[in-house]
């Protein structure tokens, strides 16, 4: 039996035996830590070897510079994006030091164009910064609203993500006092947490549909009555994969996504890549007022931009006819939540700018731009990039990445695998264990107040009470040879349109809803 010595020293058990046993302790305790603490999900999911990702990520800058890459690289997030987002969603301090890093005068560059006397802003982090429009107004339609927030969540559907990383964007926008668009895959649980909803009609018709896959009304109105949902939105496609459709797996079919999306449990669901109630421009618009009709609420639009015939076609037919969709989201090609083949991620449907400039033209032509309310979406998370929308005629903007970034997506690029690491797109249990949704849905919300904040403080950097009042004139863009010159010149727009009504104008600059 071993006994201590004069010294203290147990005798018999070898040095190696106790640094042994405390490394193994302090390991168990670190283990320990990892698996109840909430504020990070790697860490719950991967104990220990989690550790040595913030490790890389702290020295990342260094190894980047001498190494690998600089900070605006990597795709489709750069460093600095990707940092910008997690600072402000855990509210750390979002300044770079030393100047900018980009190459400012690289052509496609845009720059805002500040005035001498800018406005005196706000210091509110929390300002809400309403739409730019009325949902529904020119229509008339009994539940038109002006969304309370510029910045708004976009589709992502409860399948793609986890119940979990659902539930946190939902509580986000609760707390930011934005809508939440539910996606295409129904109204799940996930989406009750308080948060505004926006219902997605996909093609799959999930949550509003008859056992043989037909359009139901009394499904729809069903679903809607389910939770606070304010506007529709039917989705012609998305930038993942514009004009093509889907399989969900038999395997992936779970009793919790076959209540959601009103399918059968454990059996592949397609999502084909039409609708199959309407085949035209007219059927789209009765489609479109059929369910305003029924619902009382606006109804939108989702498309990539390919084939500019169906556009012009479309907006003569709202002005003739005076019908039509009270919003339209125009999605960018570079617009990426859904796993899809490389060649419609890289070679279908135009990038954002360059569709939604010629959407919006050929509604200016129409003398319709006033009345439909435009959505941006399509990596336009960042300040930058949404007022550029916002100055080519977007009345608001949605975040999808971006948002998920905010949850804890590290970019990892294994959403179409089911392994996703922070437990964000998967539904494997052990990987979504990690995913807390209140503290991720603060992280939401605050970085949605970041953008919104960082919006309005560019607008008043220009002179104007709202990013919505820029006036076309204020941004300009350098071009191949160098020059810089006025965006929507760049974009075949005129800088003389009035995108906005008197009324909204007035309602804008006074506040009023």
């Amino acid at each position: 039996m071993p006994v201590a010595d004069h010294t203290g020293r147990v005798s018999g058990v070898p040095p190696w035996l106790i640094v042994a046993v405390v490394v193994v302790g302090v390991l168990a305790a670190v283990v320990v830590y990892d698996l109840l603490q909430k504020r990070h999900a790697i860490l719950r999911n991967f104990p220990i070897i989690g550790h040595f990702r913030y490790l890389l990520e702290s020295v990342g800058p260094e190894l980047r510079q001498y190494i690998v890459t600089d900070n605006n690289e990597e795709r489709p997030f750069s460093r600095d994006q990707r940092r910008w987002v997690y600072s402000t969603a855990k509210q750390e301090n979002p300044y770079f030091g030393f100047g900018t890093d980009n190459d400012i005068d690289a052509p496609g560059s845009v720059f805002i164009k500040h005035s001498a006397f800018p406005k005196l802003g706000t210091d509110d982090h929390h300002a809400r910064v309403p739409a730019a429009k009325v949902l529904g107004e020119w229509r008339d339609r009994p539940r038109a609203f002006r969304p309370n927030s510029i910045v708004n969540i976009s589709a992502m559907s409860f399948g793609s993500l986890s119940g979990r990383a659902v539930e946190a964007m939902n509580r986000g926008a609760k707390i930011a006092g934005c809508l939440h668009n539910t996606g295409e895959g129904g109204l799940s649980i996930h989406h009750l947490q308080g948060g505004d909803l926006t219902y997605q009609i996909g093609t799959g018709l999930f949550g509003c549909r008859t056992p043989d896959g037909t359009f139901s009304m009394d499904q729809l109105l069903e679903t809607v009555a389910k939770g606070p949902v304010r506007a529709i939105e039917v989705k012609l496609s998305q930038g993942a994969k514009p004009g093509l459709g889907g399989v969900l797996p038999a395997a992936k079919v779970t009793p919790e996504i076959a209540a959601a999306r009103g399918v059968p449990v454990g059996e592949s669901v397609i999502s084909p890549a039409r609708h199959s109630s309407f085949d035209d421009v007219d059927g789209l618009i009765d489609f479109v007022e059929r369910i305003a009709a029924a619902t009382g609420l606006p109804v939108g639009i989702k498309s990539a931009v390919g084939q500019l015939g169906f556009w012009d076609e479309l907006a003569q037919a709202m002005r003739s006819r005076g019908r039509g969709p009270d919003f339209i989201t125009i999605d960018g090609g570079e617009g990426g939540t859904g796993a899809a083949p490389l060649v419609f991620s890289d070679n279908v449907a135009y990038p954002f700018r360059v569709g939604f400039a010629r959407v919006y033209a050929a509604f200016e032509q129409a003398e319709m731009h006033q009345r439909v309310a435009f959505v941006g979406s399509g990596k336009l998370g960042f300040p930058e990039s949404a007022l550029t929308a916002l100055t080519l005629g977007c009345d608001m903007v949605n975040v999808a990445r971006e948002a998920m970034l905010a949850v804890g997506c590290i970019q990892a690029q294994k959403c179409h695998t089911g392994h996703c690491p922070t437990g964000v797109a998967t539904q494997n249990r052990w990987l979504t264990r990690g995913l807390d949704p209140t503290d991720k849905g603060a992280r939401v919300a605050n970085y949605i107040d970041a953008l919104r904040y960082d919006l309005l403080r560019l607008a008043h950097a220009a002179g104007v009470d709202h990013p919505a009042l820029l006036p076309r004139s204020a941004l300009d863009i350098i071009s191949p040879n160098g020059t810089a010159i006025g965006l929507v010149d760049h974009y075949g727009l005129s800088a003389e349109t009035q995108r906005l009504s008197d009324t909204d104008v007035a309602a804008l600059m006074t506040g009023a809803p």
